[in-house]
């Protein structure tokens, strides 16, 4: 799929214009670069959403209402999320992760770092979510969550072996993706570190969600899921590390020392109960991400500028905005968004709403329209599966 070649978007209300060439920002748009005019609005850098789930996108349409309700966080994993990622399918996860990356564009988002996970269906399904991604038009990190939960090593070699399948293009970059720790044996462990480091790529993995990830990793004789990882050479630097809810402020400061990445997930962590990620603050290294939930990222930061002041931290950074940091180092471009060299990912709003939406130098929304495809069909289909989903779900 080629990109667009050259774009002038701008000039903007302030008198702003960006220009784009080869999908990345430029000094001067070429000649014969098209126009994308936007004289009442302004213009801002794509959001980023640094950890998600593509495969939770059929959830607006309602789910089955658990009974009795989960009494913690294993519960909810176990009668919920894990019953749900065995039921995909082929036809579901293309319907959910089509719904998600649609409604992720027209909100402005322009890049999702994703962390997949269907058991019953391991290989192929980073193929079916890098076309979603690659026809929509939005910048993705893939990976498959390896994890050993349902069928042992076996599962967790599968799941691995199909973070190899990505292949890297001018929107997608391919991790090496682990559950949790938890679920993993230590040799799957040491084998995604060492395909990482073969890979040339990161690891990303949730770390210290909830109380359970930290006794597990006790349990086997480590001080805590964080230092089960390291001692197990399985995080390269630069990988994503997602929560980090009950990290230490002692273990935080060493992410930012290796030069990890943390991940806040406010209304995920707030929706599952597993606590306030207050630590974060002992790190510069900290992006924002949804965990499944809608990657509205202006919604996910009022969230959490709203979780953040009931918890008494007024400490909180440009969590948003360290997203662009974290895609800029997968795709060795400049880090700041909108300057040369950066990533040609570019919003324009007006009125405080979305109307275009550009990314890697194509026009992906159109005066509030997505353009990429068909969305109330996309929509429609939807529901469909999600009927199917929950029908599923019942003999997971």
């Amino acid at each position: 799929m080629a990109l667009t070649p050259a774009l002038l978007i701008g000039p903007d209300r302030h008198g702003r214009s960006v220009a784009l060439a080869d999908g990345l920002v430029v000094a001067m748009a070429p000649p014969g670069a098209a126009l994308l005019p936007c004289p009442a609005g302004e213009i801002a850098a794509g959001a980023v959403c640094a950890h998600t789930h593509l495969y939770s996108g059929l959830v607006r349409y309602g789910m089955p209402q658990l009974t009795p309700a989960p009494d913690n966080f294993l519960e909810i994993l176990e009668r919920l999320w894990w019953r749900l990622d065995r039921a995909l399918d082929a036809e579901i996860l293309r319907a959910a992760a089509t719904d998600y990356v649609a409604r992720a564009l027209l909100a402005g988002t322009t890049a999702l770092v994703d962390h997949h996970e269907s058991p019953s269906m391991i290989e192929g399904s980073l193929e079916i979510l890098a076309e979603v991604c690659q026809q929509l038009g939005v910048r993705a990190l893939l990976c498959y969550g390896a994890t050993e939960r349902n069928g042992g090593a076996e599962e967790g070699r599968r799941g691995l072996a199909e973070c190899r399948r990505v292949q890297p293009s001018p929107l997608l970059r391919g991790l090496v993706g682990v559950h949790a720790s938890f679920t993993v044996s230590d040799e799957t462990l040491r084998a995604a570190g060492r395909q990482a480091f073969d890979l040339g790529t990161v690891v990303h993995v949730h770390v210290a969600e909830d109380t359970a990830d930290v006794a597990d990793a006790r349990a086997r004789g480590y001080p805590g899921p964080l230092e089960r990882l390291e001692s197990l050479d399985a995080l390269p630097r630069g990988s994503i590390l997602a929560h980090g809810v009950h990290l230490t402020r002692d273990e935080v400061r060493r992410c930012d020392e290796q030069a990890y990445w943390l991940v806040h997930n406010p209304r995920s962590n707030e929706g599952n109960r597993v606590g306030y990620a207050a630590n974060l603050s002992a790190a510069d290294r900290v992006a924002l991400g949804t965990d499944g939930w809608t990657a509205d990222m202006m919604a996910e930061q009022e969230e959490l500028f709203r979780l953040a002041a009931s918890h008494g931290d007024d400490t909180v950074t440009d969590r948003l905005g360290n997203g662009h940091a974290l895609i800029a180092e997968r795709f060795g471009t400049k880090p700041r968004p909108l300057e040369v060299g950066a990533l040609g990912d570019v919003v324009v709003r007006q009125d405080g709403l979305v109307k275009h939406v550009v990314v890697g130098g194509r026009v992906v929304v159109a005066d509030g329209r997505l353009i990429t495809s068909d969305f109330e069909g996309i929509a429609a289909d939807g529901e469909i599966q999600a009927a199917r989903l929950w029908r599923r779900m019942a003999n997971f």
